[in-house]
């Protein structure tokens, strides 16, 4: 009895793995994406399948060919089918641990521009506290935050009560406490952001 085709099932069936572990790191893509954007702050479920589903399908495409022939070099008893497979199968794993390690670099640093900002408001709301005249005040938790140079420059404003003149402030946090706010003028944020826009 020849044995041939049972052992290519055999090794078709051990081999088989690039196209479920296609579907399978996709879809994981889709959620670490999801979870951990790459930019911004948020992305959606689609957007993270697509952009798993492409860099998989790109790195089969590239480099499925070469891994096959490596794994063949530590393997030469698997036919080449199989290795072209296991190589496959290891680049989706590999594009979703490097989607994985963008965006969690990418939300250490979300993090990082928050914690600055929270940092740069509550400087320029201590000094508007102590500086400003007093209709300014009374509104410190009206407080609006441009963004000059993240994450070392915010300019700040308060309002007063009718919403129409503005006490600002610029915040280095690159200056000490008592040297990195000073006073910045009456025009709001949003002409300052007209202007960079």
């Amino acid at each position: 009895m020849d044995t041939t085709p049972l052992v290519r099932l055999r090794w078709r069936l051990r081999g088989a793995w690039l196209w479920p572990s296609w579907v399978v790191m996709s879809l994981a893509d889709a959620v670490i994406v999801h979870r951990l954007p790459l930019s911004g702050a948020s992305a959606g479920l689609a957007s993270g399948l697509i952009l798993g589903a492409v860099l998989s399908l790109l790195g089969i495409g590239l480099l499925g060919r070469p891994l096959g022939a490596l794994v063949r070099r530590l393997r030469p008893d698997m036919p080449r089918v199989v290795a072209r497979n296991y190589g496959g199968a290891l680049i989706t794993v590999v594009v979703t641990a490097s989607l994985l390690a963008g965006g969690l670099i990418h939300q250490a640093k979300l993090q990082s521009d928050l914690s600055a900002l929270h940092e740069a408001t509550a400087r320029a709301e201590a000094y508007i506290g102590a500086h400003a005249p007093a209709t300014f005040q009374a509104h410190l938790t009206d407080l609006n935050t441009y963004v000059v140079q993240d994450p070392l420059i915010y300019r700040v404003c308060a309002p007063d009560a009718a919403d129409v003149r503005f006490y600002c402030v610029v915040v280095n946090l690159g200056r000490p406490f008592n040297h990195g706010v000073s006073f910045s003028g009456s025009e709001p944020n949003s002409v300052l952001a007209q202007g960079t826009g």
